[in-house]
């Protein structure tokens, strides 16, 4: 009579986990309620329970239980503004960078230390031709920004203290090319990592330092510059290995060259297999399983072998990813937001 129940529970047993591994096999979307329908294209996980969003209007949106709830929050003076990038530090300080003309006011760093309940403008330019496209932070002083470039030379900015921002010297910088620029798509145009390591994306190219900003160098990409296609985004997942988004926001179904590999800190890159959908990828995140999500209007792909096969999850639209861990976000037009399930 044992030996039958415990034969019985065995067999429970191996059923439940077959169940389980299936069901941890369909990583999927799952919606969450972002209770607006602002549009959004920075999204930011401090942890495994804070997240920050940025989006037009002036909307900020923040949960501090891993998306059970999402706080919608009107920074004040900001109602105009598109907040193109975010990035949390922890659940009470985060950066938000507003993108548009500078010279109509729309150019701004905000920051919160106080969970978002205020916000105050630590940088601003009102020169003309600045363009705000991406930032990102070494840490919770340190970060750098791309814009578009002024009087066709580079414009990046720097701060030390997450105060003070200053433009790094064009003449440190590599020539920018003819309508050479950055897509304020996706808040990813730049990376960094570790204390000194930072990556900045324009259609073709990658600029890339170690020393924080104090020099740069710059690689050409296989990726064709054009006015509305090129690279969107980029995700350093160790010091050498990183992965670059792109298509064509025009045309952002057709089939493309839409991601490409370096695994030498960005010195050189390389096509992988077109992410499947065919179209638009804006943004990318390696997962600590080696699991490769890439989002964009076009919809969700994975690859669990480093790129060279795909999956199409869906055709959902998105903008941005980002992950804590195995803890992911995307998010994207008309608060359409939600969270990874899956391994």
């Amino acid at each position: 009579m044992i030996d039958m129940i415990n034969f019985i529970f065995k067999k429970k047993r191996f059923c439940l986990l077959i169940i389980l591994s299936v069901t941890t096999a369909q990583a999927q979307w799952v919606k969450q309620n972002a209770g607006t329908d602002a549009s959004f294209r920075s999204i930011s996980a401090a942890s495994s329970k804070v997240v920050w969003a940025g989006g037009t209007k002036g909307t900020i949106l923040k949960t501090i239980n891993a998306g059970a709830e999402w706080q919608v929050i009107k920074v004040a003076g900001a109602e105009t503004l598109d907040f193109r990038d975010i990035h949390g530090v922890n659940e009470k300080t985060a950066f938000a960078m507003s993108a548009g003309e500078a010279d109509k006011g729309a150019a701004k760093i905000f920051k919160t230390t106080d969970g978002g309940a205020n916000w105050r403008v630590v940088f601003q330019t009102t020169e003309k031709g600045a363009f705000f496209d991406s930032f990102d932070f070494w840490n919770e002083q340190e970060g750098i920004l791309i814009g578009d470039p002024v009087d066709d030379k580079p414009y990046i900015l720097r701060t030390l203290d997450g105060e003070k921002w200053e433009r790094i010297s064009p003449e440190k910088l590599p020539a920018i090319k003819p309508k050479e620029a950055s897509f304020a798509a996706s808040g990813t145009c730049v990376n960094t990592r570790n204390k000194k390591l930072a990556w900045i994306n324009t259609q073709s190219r990658v600029f890339y330092t170690t020393d924080k900003g104090e020099t740069w160098l710059v690689a050409e990409t296989p990726f064709k510059q054009g006015e509305t296609s090129g690279i969107f985004g980029l995700h350093f997942y160790t010091d050498k290995d990183g992965i670059a988004t792109g298509g064509d926001y025009k045309d952002d179904k057709k089939a493309t060259d839409n991601v490409g590999i370096t695994h030498d800190g960005g010195k050189t890159w390389a096509l992988l297999t077109q992410a499947k959908p065919d179209g638009l990828k804006e943004s990318a995140w390696m997962l600590p399983d080696k699991s490769l999500i890439v989002v964009g209007t076009s919809g969700t792909g994975v690859s669990a072998d480093n790129g060279k096969t795909w999956k199409a999850i869906d055709t959902e639209s998105f903008h941005a990813v980002s992950c804590y861990k195995n803890n992911c976000w995307a998010i994207g037009g008309k608060g359409n937001l939600a969270k990874w399930t899956g391994r």
